[in-house]
Parts: C-alpha cells; structure tokens; sequence
C-alpha cells in the first residue's frame, strides 16, 4: 500500500475527481460485495441513492438485476431488507452511517433485529472524517446508537484490508450486522 504523502489533503484529491493515494475502506466493501456476489446469487445489494459515494454502484454495473436504489428512503429500504431475508436473500443495505442509525433506527430495532433477520448493513462515513461532506453527514454516535439492539453485531474495520475480513465475515454470521465504514 503506498505511503500517504506529508501533505495529504483529502479536497484536493475531490476536486480532481480522484480518489486518494490509498485504499479506502468503502472500496475494500465495493470489491468483497463483486467476490461474494459471484459466488453466492442470493446476495442482493440496496442503496439510498448514494451508490457512487459507497461504491455499491460497481456491484450494480456487474449485477444489475440484484442491486436495487432505493432512492432517499433508508426506512422502507430496511423494511425491503427485512422481507427480502425473510425470503432467503443476503440483503446489503448501502448508506451513510449518519442516515441509517437516524433515519431508519425503529425499523432495524423492530423488524431487522427484533426478529434477527440477516441483514447487512454497510454504514459509511462512519466518524468524523467525512471531508466536504460536512457535519451533517457526519456521525459520531452510530456505535452507541446500534449497540443497545439486541442481535446486532457491529464491526469497525480500521483499514481496507480488515473491511474486506469484516464484509465476509458478515456474511458467514446469520443475523443482522453492522459494518461501519470511513469515508477514507
């Protein structure tokens, strides 16, 4: 992995369009979503209208016909999940830790883990780094706010190689989990 230069400056690499001298955490979720969904046609990939910025948009151009934009609507995309598992699909929901752990809390606590359905969810922009995002995508409180849910398993990979560990590892659990992703 290449050395992140002295001046790293993450507008810099947004204003031309690039991504970072890096690998980001969201990229190792992209690329463990395009291994497993070859291997196993029971994964489905669902996003709020963010697939370029979680970069499920990849999943989507390899499989369209399992990728699913839900459009800016994070509680009837968990609610679709949760049916979609009751059926036998590996539902991932793609958003911004912000918006799933705010926006769609009763739905994950009521109809996801209440009944321990297994669903995915990848929460990105985890933290305090969210670049010109700003504060408003920004989120602090996501672990805390999941670990009160009974069945919830949370993982917080520091890296992109422990996010590609964490996206199979979820996999491999039955039951609702979490995995918090940086936007870095």
């Amino acid at each position: 992995m290449p050395e992140i230069p002295d001046d790293y400056n993450v507008l810099d690499y947004i204003e031309r369009d690039e991504l970072p001298p890096f690998e980001l955490t969201r990229l190792a979720y992209a690329e463990k979503l395009l291994e497993i969904g070859a291997e196993n046609k029971n994964l489905v990939v669902m996003d709020a209208d963010l697939s370029k910025s979680t970069m499920s948009d990849r999943f989507q151009a390899k499989f369209p016909d399992r990728f699913f934009d839900m459009g800016i609507a994070e509680q009837d995309m968990l609610g679709t999940a949760a049916g979609l598992a009751i059926e036998g699909k590996i539902p991932w929901v793609s958003t911004y830790a912000v918006f799933v752990t705010g926006r769609a809390w009763d739905q994950i606590r009521n109809t996801i883990c209440y009944a321990n359905l297994n669903v995915k969810i990848a929460a990105s922009h985890g933290g305090i780094s969210v670049g010109p995002d700003g504060p408003t995508h920004q989120c602090i409180e996501d672990i805390g706010i999941m670990r009160v849910i009974p069945n919830m398993t949370i993982l917080v990979p520091a890296d992109y190689h422990e996010a590609g560990k964490a996206i199979r590892m979820a996999c491999e659990i039955n039951g609702p989990v979490i995995v918090r992703l940086n936007r870095e």
